[in-house]
């Protein structure tokens, strides 16, 4: 029992130690090819995004969901820690 225990500790601090802040994963999926934070490019800016989805608190659920399914938004191949990092990073702006 206290093997699994530490095991999974173990699983989860080697997790947290590899998960990508939502700057690094914009970049690398390439979300700045359409986006940027603070300018209009082929979509709108993630200063813009933010300040629409402001007071709604599902908005980073809804959001996430659009790029995992690909509904009015390309699909994003990315998991979905990665995409929730980025989500959180583009509503921090």
């Amino acid at each position: 029992m206290k093997r699994t225990w530490l095991a999974g500790i173990i699983a989860v601090a080697a997790g947290a130690a590899f998960a990508q802040s939502g700057g690094d994963v914009v970049k690398s999926k390439g979300c700045l090819n359409c986006h940027a934070v603070d300018a209009k490019k082929m979509g709108p800016s993630f200063k813009d995004i933010a300040a629409k989805h402001k007071a709604d608190k599902g908005a980073a659920d809804a959001i996430a969901a659009k790029l995992k399914e690909g509904k009015g938004h390309p699909k994003v191949a990315a998991s979905d820690a990665e995409i929730k990092s980025a989500v959180g990073y583009v509503l921090s702006q």
